[in-house]
């Protein structure tokens, strides 16, 4: 009994040992991808693979549209949209927004329903490493991934990246895909209107068109003017 409760133990042991190194792996390579996209865009994302995993089971056609731009080709009126609409603390935080998430909480032992208090770094790991499926697996797995991108991206890159990477729509990736999808132009030709209009879909990009986002933009122009933009 001693021999095999001693055996029992080892192997234990030995697959602890081979996931801890299979996490550890995933990180280093999360971290040598995100060195690397200091300067070059991502070919693709883990929420891409999703999609067309998706729609591989649904057995329904996909038409996955991508086109990252430098930050050059993104119009400053929707760099500053998005960071009004979906991070107003972007420039000054670490990568986590203390002020939203205590707020998300408080709604929540309010109301039972949590709201969304992600910063732009958190879903631009999400888009590159993680899926959006919600689970306690993934946010443990998002905090170390926000820390070194906050650590090893610049702030201006970090907002370049998301909007590249982002679902404007379904099957439509990157604000280059999306202002040509959506409006029949360029990211750096986008009105400030239209910035607007785009930045309001985010929180729910396959649901919502810029066309129906009239109200909802109207308060993100708002809050583009009090923040100076």
């Amino acid at each position: 009994m001693a021999r095999k409760g001693s055996k029992r133990r080892g192997c234990l042991w030995a697959t602890a040992r081979i996931g801890l190194a299979v996490v550890a792996g995933y990180f280093v390579a999360c971290a040598l991808l995100l060195v690397a996209y200091r300067w070059v865009e991502p070919p693709a994302t883990t929420v891409q693979l999703q999609r067309l995993i998706e729609a591989a089971v649904a057995n329904e056609p996909v038409d996955l549209q991508y086109r990252p731009v430098p930050q050059a080709g993104q119009d400053d009126d929707i760099r500053h949209a998005v960071v009004a609409s979906e991070d107003a603390r972007f420039y000054t935080h670490g990568g986590f927004d203390r002020v939203e998430l205590e707020r998300a909480w408080a709604e929540r032992t309010a109301t039972g329903s949590m709201r969304g208090g992600s910063t732009i770094t958190q879903q631009l790991v999400k888009n590159l490493f993680l899926t959006t499926h919600r689970s306690v697996v993934r946010k443990a797995a998002e905090v170390p991934l926000t820390l070194l991108a906050e650590l090893i991206l610049p702030k201006e890159r970090i907002l370049t990246l998301y909007l590249d990477v982002a679902e404007w729509g379904p099957g439509v990736f990157g604000i280059e895909a999306a202002a040509n999808h959506h409006y029949g132009t360029s990211a750096a030709a986008l009105s400030r209107e239209q910035a607007a209009r785009l930045a309001a879909v985010l929180p729910a990009p396959r649901e919502r068109r810029p066309q129906d986002m009239a109200r909802t933009s109207g308060r993100i122009l708002t809050r583009m003017r009090q923040m100076g933009w």
